[in-house]
């Protein structure tokens, strides 16, 4: 068993690495077995089709996000402060994503939204559910930060999509022009957006 799941585990890394490094839709089944170090006949005893493969990427990379936003936006901070930690810390991991392979690597589900949306509709799908329950995460954020007369902004949902739309644009520049220098003014924005009465 633990063999079988080790190389299930290869298989999804190499598959992760390769689709942030250069994208999904020129990736063959070969290809990610050799870099994986496994046997094709391991691809399809685990992932019926490369969709699949997808599909699994997406929600355990979602899953350790979630798991992070979690536990920053759920955090005991002021509203505000938890929303500008979220920036912080994504600045921060593109940044180590950079010193580890000399480029930025963006957001896989901007990466996979921008190059599969159009192609593949359980993939677009499950992208939708995962920026849907970003928004529901920091809609909870602002709504309080609105309770507490943090910010103007009447109607927290759009609020919260505009701030997310933020993040992933400035994640989609940072990743452009190769800098994480372009993740910088997000705070700035991001209290501009809300009309933030606090600093």
């Amino acid at each position: 068993m633990g063999r079988t799941s080790d190389a299930r585990q290869k298989i999804l890394g190499a598959a992760r690495s390769l689709i942030e490094g250069r994208g999904y839709t020129g990736l063959g089944v070969a290809e990610i077995c050799k870099a994986a170090g496994v046997p094709k006949g391991s691809f399809y005893y685990f992932f019926e089709s490369k969709e699949a493969l997808a599909l699994t990427v997406v929600d355990e990379h979602w899953a350790a996000q979630q798991r992070d936003w979690a536990r920053v936006l759920g955090g005991d901070a002021q509203p505000l402060q938890r929303l500008r930690t979220l920036f912080e810390e994504t600045e921060a991991g593109q940044r180590a994503g950079q010193q580890g392979c000399g480029t930025v690597s963006g957001c896989l589900f901007g990466n996979l939204t921008l190059e599969l949306s159009n192609q593949t509709e359980a993939v677009r799908g499950r992208l939708q559910e995962i920026f849907d329950a970003q928004v529901d995460m920091v809609e909870a954020v602002i709504a309080e930060a609105r309770e507490r007369g943090e910010v103007t902004v009447t109607d927290p949902r759009e609020s919260a999509r505009a701030v997310v739309a933020q993040l992933e644009g400035q994640v989609m520049f940072a990743k452009l022009y190769n800098s994480t220098g372009r993740l910088s003014p997000l705070w700035d924005n991001c209290r501009a957006l809300l009309g933030a009465t606090v600093s």
